[in-house]
């Protein structure tokens, strides 16, 4: 009887249960799912641990393999290649460790950052809670994308800035030695390496929307990070065959390593943007196919 009494006052006062679009009074959809709380929670999956726990890693196993590997006959040796100009230097380091990883390390860590946002929820149970929450399905959708391009470039910086610290510690804070034999200094070694990065970021997103894209459809991460990942093999594959000409130029593997081209003077600049353009295009794709496929998809089954 009390509830319904304050219904009634509620009514007299003339405040609207409802908002004109159906929603309850107070209902704010730009509200629901903040990027903030999507990151917190993304932070405390154990993935994302090893995902970032591998990116510290990875830098001092290398630098252990380098050190280790060191002999009288490479020291002997005049002709540069790219590792012995690793231990040049901090940077040269870094640089070394962006050329290992860029083919296959850094496509795995994309692939998983955006391809196990949807699949593992749908998997788990809880995507249905989340969208009764309610939480607008285009809305989620574009969070999870958000939180996974955080996640996936926060691992990128990291592994960087681990290289950058550690390799420098190890084999001095010295200028860029280009493996031409042309030295590049550390002001714009710097700059040159925050170039590189950005140009991997760009660059990885499409193997990154593909296996959003493959989240979207699947329940399962393992087959939309793995998916992901083969289909960029393949594609990696087909490139070395030159039989197939200029069709090669075409795919979304074929500018993977133009970023070295910043080690150039003058910098050769064509390969880069051409990498960048295509990259945005493939990923913008992805990204549209994988909300179309949201839009339209069951969650309740």
């Amino acid at each position: 009887m009390a509830m319904l009494a304050a219904d009634r006052d509620q009514v007299t006062d003339g405040t609207p249960h409802v908002q004109a679009t159906g929603a309850v009074a107070g209902y704010r959809p730009e509200r629901t799912l903040r990027l903030s709380v999507e990151l917190r929670r993304q932070f405390k999956r154990r993935r994302t641990i090893g995902i970032f726990a591998l990116m510290v890693a990875l830098p001092l196993i290398l630098i252990g393999a380098l050190q280790l590997g060191a002999s009288e006959e490479a020291a002997e040796n005049n002709r540069i290649n790219l590792v012995d100009v690793a231990t040049s230097s901090g940077l040269n380091f870094t640089l070394f460790v962006l050329f290992a990883t860029t083919g296959f390390f850094l496509v795995v860590v994309y692939a998983l950052c955006f391809g196990d946002t949807v699949a593992s929820e749908a998997q788990w149970g809880s995507l249905r809670y989340t969208l009764a929450t309610p939480v607008p399905r285009m809305r989620l959708l574009r969070q999870k994308w958000y939180a996974a391009l955080v996640l996936s470039v926060g691992a990128l910086l990291t592994l960087a800035t681990v290289a950058v610290v550690a390799g420098g510690i190890a084999f001095g804070f010295e200028d860029i030695q280009t493996p031409v034999g042309i030295g590049i200094d550390q002001g714009d070694g710097l700059l040159r390496l925050a170039g590189m990065l950005g140009y991997l970021a760009v660059h990885l997103l499409v193997v990154g929307c593909l296996a959003f894209w493959f989240s979207t459809i699947t329940d399962a991460p393992l087959a939309a990070v793995g998916g992901a990942v083969f289909t960029m093999f393949v594609f990696a594959i087909l490139d070395q065959v030159e039989q197939l000409g200029a069709i090669r130029d075409w795919f979304p593997t074929a500018e993977e390593f133009a970023w070295t081209d910043l080690l150039q003077t003058p910098i050769d600049s064509d390969d880069l943007f051409r990498g960048i353009i295509q990259s945005l295009v493939y990923s913008a794709i992805f990204t549209a196919l994988a909300f179309r496929h949201f839009a339209r998809r069951d969650v309740t089954s």
